[in-house]
């Protein structure tokens, strides 16, 4: 699938649900993902940059997750979900039995499921968890299975509380387009997002890397906004993010941890 072979389904489209007041042509909402996708530099960029498209397209929430090399690691996930849900989600482990996910591994082409689109058999675990799912407002959804032939397999679903027409002609009319944004974002976060730092086996955005090692080096806040280019409130968000996933308190601490792991890589 190439970009030039989708660029005829970027049509005209309602973008105000049924009152018809507004039309925006398709093609500007994709060029605008696409300057975002260019722009973004860690997940909550790429998520912000997703989000956006399906506020355009009322498609109410997304998620995307990419499944790990081994059954050991958790699965990357980038979504708008509520996020009581997708912690319940990664720590329960629910890639595993997700009959979304399963269906995904074993199609390349999009599909809607939910209430009301037939679907295969499910076992108690996972009607279960498609009945947890819904208490959050993810009652149905269109997803986009991703088989690059890079890795494991990825998804990306666009998802909904229940049925509703603008849904269904959003995700009927614009599925291709969907799709190839699906493709879109999912080669942009690989190449962006796998360069992330490991310390001590805990793994850091390149933002979250970069800020701590020139902190380790004594630079203040400020400092380090000017060597990035980045806000100083934004360097104190990064920093303080690394700390959250280090399990410390203080930068010193931090950086004792990414100390010790530069030094255990030149063992």
């Amino acid at each position: 699938m190439t970009t030039g072979s989708m660029l005829p389904a970027l049509a005209m489209i309602d973008v105000s649900g049924r009152s018809g007041v507004k039309r925006d042509p398709m093609h500007r909402i994709f060029q605008q993902f696409i300057d975002s996708l260019a722009e973004a530099r860690d997940a909550a960029e790429f998520s912000q940059t997703m989000a956006a498209v399906a506020s355009a397209l009322e498609l109410s929430c997304f998620a995307y997750l990419a499944l790990p090399d081994t059954r050991d690691r958790k699965p990357r996930l980038i979504s708008t979900y509520p996020k009581e849900w997708t912690f319940r989600y990664i720590q329960s482990r629910y890639e595993l039995i997700d009959p979304v996910i399963i269906r995904a591994l074993r199609t390349a082409e999009p599909f809607q499921w939910g209430r009301g689109v037939a679907s295969s058999q499910s076992s108690p675990a996972q009607k279960q968890l498609l009945d947890e799912a819904a208490q959050f407002g993810i009652g149905m959804g269109f997803t986009v299975p991703i088989h690059d032939g890079r890795g494991p397999v990825a998804a990306l679903t666009f998802a909904a509380r229940g049925r509703s027409s603008v849904f269904e002609d959003r995700v009927q009319s614009q599925a291709r387009v969907l799709q190839l944004m699906a493709l879109f974002f999912h080669t942009h976060v690989r190449r962006t997002l796998a360069n992330d730092q490991a310390v001590g086996g805990i793994r850091l955005s390149r933002r979250e890397f970069e800020c701590l090692e020139w902190a380790a080096q004594g630079k203040s806040a400020w400092e380090i906004g000017r060597i990035l280019g980045i806000s100083r409130n934004t360097v104190a968000y990064y920093l303080e993010s690394a700390k959250k996933k280090l399990g410390v308190r203080t930068i010193v601490q931090a950086a004792t941890h990414l100390a010790a792991a530069k030094k255990d890589k030149r063992k």
